[in-house]
This record gives C-alpha cells, structure tokens and sequence, in this order.
C-alpha cells in the first residue's frame, strides 16, 4: 500500500508540499493540471513543471486525479473521437513521467454534488453535507451555492467556465439514459485501452457521487452489481477502479469491505472517506474514526489488507477544523489525522500477521 496526498498545486492550494512532507508515510502526491479543460492535452512542458516541484520534495507524481472526460465522449457527440484521441495523446504524456493510475469519473454535468460545503458538526468543525431535499430543486441554484462557496478555489467538474452553459448542458444530456452512458462508456474504454497497455496506465474509475441519479440525470457507478458489469463489460487489468468508501458508502445499502473483498484486485486506487448517515436520505461527511461514521472504515482498511493491497491510496476529504480555511473537504489538519488513522491500523494488521 503507497500513501497518498491529494494536492492542487502551487498558487492553488492552502497547503505547501513542505507540509505535506511531514506527515509520516506519505511518499505520493495525488496531482492534476486543474486549470486545463476536459477535451485539452495536456502538454509535456507543463507535466514537468510540476515533477520538478514534486522531485524537490521527494514525492512520486504515479497517480493524476483527474484528466477529465469531454462532454462529447460523454454523450456520443460528433467530436468524440476527437477528443479520445486528445485524451490518449495526454496518457502517452504522462507515461513518460512515471504516471501509472489516472483516476476520472464519468458523470453527467455535475461532479460530486453536495447542497453544504461547511455545515457545522456537533464537534464545532465543518464538513461536507448532502440535504436530499434541495437536490429536487433547481440545479442552476445549486451550482451558484457550489461556486460562491468554494472561496476562488477550483474545484474539480465544478468548472466555471463549463456551468455556465448548465443550461445547454442538460440539453446536450436529455436524450442519454443509463443504457446509452454504459454504452459510452465501453466505447471511450475499449478505444483507450491500446494506448493504455501500451503506456503501463491504468485507468480507474471514481464511483458516482451520490450513488443514485440526481436531477433526472444517470448514474452507473453505484453499487456492487453496477462494479461488476463495469469490470466485465471490458475486462481488462488496465480498466480498474477508484475504489471510493465515501461515495458507495453514501447509500446505506452498499457494503463497501465486501466490495473491496471481491474486486480488490482490480482497484488501482483507493479512497477512505467517512460518512455519517440519517434517516431521512441526508449524510455527512465527518472524522475518519470508524465510529464517527457509518461505512465501517476499519472493516474496510481490513479488507484491503487481506487482500494484499499493493496499490495508491488516500485520505478522501476531511472535516475543517482548528479554523483552518481550505478547499472545501482539502484542509491539512483531518487529514494528516485520517493518514495516522489508515496507517495505524495498517500497521496493527502487519504486526498481527508478523510483517513488522
């Protein structure tokens, strides 16, 4: 297992990678060339520029989060293969700078949707919260929240530039239902996969977040049976998963260990979030402390390490504590405490087993 840290960059984040640097166990910064824009290659200039910040540190650059999937391969739209070809120009970038794992979703329009990036917790900290309410409301009133709130910071799938059109988005999406998102999907992968073999990339698919469809728009990755037909529909050691205890786990159905137990190794990259759920469909996000949540973290971090986990993982999302001001669920804080957590247990396990 290799300890990860999502970082946006310099100028883009509230963390410093010398911060990063002294948190025990972290030997991978989790990275992305945010201001590019789904469909753009990203150039090999700019992908050194940032290994050169990264090899100042000491940090490896083997996981991107994310290269973004054009609107057009999406929906099948007349530019698709264009911009698979874009996008497998950027895989052949990267591969030449030690990128293994690219972790990117396939939503529609909207990335993660929360209705509050800093709802207050009983603890006084604040964290991500989903109100299952408001998303039968207006979206564009949801994206402006999302906008103003994210304090200048970019956030990734919550592009300015691509909001404003929400409109024509939903427009370009009105004829795509699920069948046809899966058929999408297999396109873009099978056209990819060459160049994905050839390159040594894996590509690994972030779960859908929330695990069910909002706003009258499809979502596929959701639950055990829907991993499976992924998996399956082209199966193939590079196609594999961001396995996401925070987005599964937001369905109260989901049982995130056994997933990980069945498909563990096919998840390149791992992603431990904690959420708490209530009855009335909401949920929030909160510590990484098994029992603040209910996903079963430790069952999961277990599960991993029964199976042999040997792949990227980290800290997804924390609160914001101490009066850290951050990038909504990005502070420095919870999660360096989530990375001693995951680590903690880790390391209890190896001893178990006599590996340290």
């Amino acid at each position: 297992m290799k300890m990860s840290f999502r970082w946006y960059g310099t100028g883009n984040d509230s963390i410093s990678l010398s911060q990063i640097k002294q948190i025990p166990g972290v030997t991978e910064i989790v990275w992305a060339l945010h201001e590019k824009q789904p469909g753009e290659i990203w150039e090999k200039k700019e992908i050194a520029k940032v290994k050169s910040e990264l090899d100042e540190y000491g940090f490896g650059m083997s996981v991107v989060e994310s290269v973004n999937v054009h609107d057009d391969i999406k929906t099948a739209g007349k530019n698709r293969d264009l911009y698979i070809e874009n996008y497998k120009q950027t895989l052949k970038n990267l591969a030449e700078f030690g990128v293994k794992v690219v972790c990117y979703n396939f939503m529609p329009v909207f990335d993660w949707t929360r209705t509050d990036l800093f709802h207050p917790l009983p603890d006084g900290s604040t964290a991500l919260f989903y109100e299952k309410s408001k998303i039968r409301q207006d979206p564009a009133e949801m994206a402006e929240y999302i906008l103003k709130e994210t304090k200048g910071y970019t956030m990734p799938g919550w592009e300015p530039e691509r909001l404003a059109n929400l409109k024509q988005l939903f427009e370009l999406y009105k004829d795509v239902d699920k069948e046809k998102l899966w058929a999408n999907l297999k396109y873009f992968l099978e056209a990819i996969m060459p160049t994905c073999r050839e390159c040594d990339i894996k590509m690994a698919i972030h779960p859908d977040d929330p695990p069910w469809d909002i706003f009258g728009l499809p979502r596929l990755l959701v639950d055990e049976a829907a991993v499976g037909r992924f998996l399956s529909m082209v199966d193939d050691p590079y196609n594999c998963l961001t396995l996401c205890s925070g987005s599964l786990g937001s369905n109260p159905e989901n049982n995130v260990a056994e997933i990980v137990r069945k498909y563990c190794g096919r998840i390149a990259f791992a992603h431990i979030r904690n959420v708490k759920h209530f009855e009335n469909g909401d949920f929030s996000e909160t510590s990484h402390r098994d029992c603040d949540g209910d996903v079963g973290i430790l069952d999961i971090i277990k599960a991993y390490h029964d199976g042999g986990f040997d792949g990227y993982i980290r800290p997804d999302h924390g609160r914001h504590i101490w009066n850290e001001k951050c990038r909504p669920g990005y502070g420095l804080y919870d999660r360096a405490l989530g990375i001693m957590y995951i680590l903690g247990a880790w390391d209890m396990l190896d001893k178990q087993e006599g590996r340290i």
